[in-house]
């Protein structure tokens, strides 16, 4: 399912719930409907900054190589799949976290599921 977040100080932004649910948890927000008041909002940019920034000094998690080494077999040359390419956290989060700050700029709320 895709989440849409709004704000009238940018374009809408579109992420699969899955990953805007990570996002959303850090800030304390259900994934399902919410807002992120102008107030909120240095603290959420602050917040999304700090994640990121953590995501970084990481590589790939366990989980994820597993994943990998799940669809490719050992020697790596599985023809029939393309090469995997990992998305980090903080590309993913980019786009929210640029609406975020527009919408410090102008004043205004980030919503979704609405």
């Amino acid at each position: 399912m895709l989440v849409t977040f709004k704000s009238k100080a940018a374009a809408e932004v579109l992420m699969y719930e899955e990953h805007a649910r990570r996002i959303l948890d850090l800030l304390d927000k259900d994934v399902k409907r919410g807002i992120i008041t102008a107030a909120e909002t240095p603290g959420a940019i602050r917040r999304l900054e700090a994640e990121i920034a953590e995501s970084r000094l990481h590589p790939a998690s366990e989980e994820v190589e597993r994943d990998v080494r799940a669809h490719h077999n050992e020697q790596g040359d599985d023809n029939e799949h393309e090469p995997p390419e990992y998305v980090s956290f903080a590309t993913r989060a980019y786009p929210l976290l640029a609406m975020l700050r527009a919408a410090q700029q102008e004043g205004r709320d980030v919503v979704w599921g609405v």
